[in-house]
């Protein structure tokens, strides 16, 4: 694949190997810069807004250092009976996190960014996942072998845990993996139109 000299340079804001994994699965030529920011937000956000509102902060940064590239941000969050649960801080962390997970539905919520020159998307897409209750050696499995710590909610889908632990889930899997493609290709058609070289 070879992009026009026309076409912008589409830079992905985040360190994330899944996102990176499945934009590059997605067809899309891009390259990727870390947006170091502070993830803070207003205590008065509801939670489902939260991730749209950091993932707006993130392309705002990259898109002030890179005018007229493409910027795509994202952010995900896990909610549990209307409480974000971030990414565990070592090992007793993510065992409390999966002990609360265990058997009871909770939210996956992504928000994404799009940002270029003057013209800005955003949209949030919401998967609900239901755990199987899970025992103690299965906690302590999967967090010895797997060391989730880089991880909302301490567990990634696409992992053993996805396999043991998770009964159904009702929405976008890769949206739980942290990026919901689908709904990401349609709005860079929508900014590009169907010139825009996906594949």
């Amino acid at each position: 694949m070879h992009r026009k000299s026309d076409w912008p340079i589409v830079i992905l804001a985040s360190r994330s190997p899944r996102r990176k994994q499945l934009l590059e699965q997605a067809g899309v030529l891009f390259t990727i810069q870390s947006a170091d920011i502070e993830e803070d937000f207003p205590d008065h956000l509801p939670a489902t807004k939260v991730p749209e509102y950091i993932a707006d902060n993130k392309a705002a940064a990259i898109a002030k250092k890179n005018p007229d590239s493409m910027v795509i941000a994202a952010d995900t969050v896990v909610i549990l009976e209307g409480r974000i649960i971030g990414k565990p801080k070592d090992e007793a962390d993510a065992e409390a996190m999966l002990r609360a997970l265990s058997g009871k539905k909770h939210e996956v919520v992504t928000g994404v960014v799009l940002q270029w020159k003057d013209k800005k998307m955003s949209f949030s897409e919401i998967t609900e996942v239901y755990f199987h209750p899970l025992n103690e050696a299965q906690i302590q499995y999967y967090i010895n072998h797997y060391q989730p710590f880089d991880k909302a909610g301490a567990y990634a889908i696409q992992e053993w845990i996805g396999l043991i632990g998770i009964e159904k889930i009702q929405g976008d899997y890769y949206n739980v993996m942290g990026l919901p493609v689908q709904s990401l290709m349609k709005a860079l058609e929508k900014i590009f139109g169907s010139s825009y070289p996906l594949f």
